[in-house]
């Protein structure tokens, strides 16, 4: 098993990949809770906002563990599902943001 499916399977099985769901305007925000980190992410549109994903794009890969997690624990609905207030998108945006 390489380094990259070892991390994938740790994400799924800890179940810290996460749908943010805020109401009652249905938007969705994904993210991936790492060690001390926390990546969101597109996967609808294969993007994701770790250091990995970009400077695998400028070397041609095509994705991160992080985008591999996600899909995976979608498939298997493995995916914790967050509800939050529409009043609260705002300021999760700026922590995300933030903590680029």
């Amino acid at each position: 098993m390489t380094k990259d499916s070892e991390r994938v399977q740790s994400i799924i099985s800890e179940k810290r990949v996460k749908l943010h769901v805020f109401e009652p305007s249905q938007r969705k925000i994904w993210t991936v809770v790492g060690l001390g980190e926390e990546h969101w992410m597109d996967p609808d549109d294969s993007y994701c906002s770790c250091p990995g994903f970009y400077f695998g794009k400028l070397n041609g890969k095509t994705t991160c563990y992080h985008l591999e997690s996600t899909c995976l624990a979608r498939k298997d609905n493995q995916v914790e599902t967050i509800v939050f207030s529409d009043d609260e998108f705002s300021d999760f945006l700026s922590g995300l943001i933030s903590d680029l």
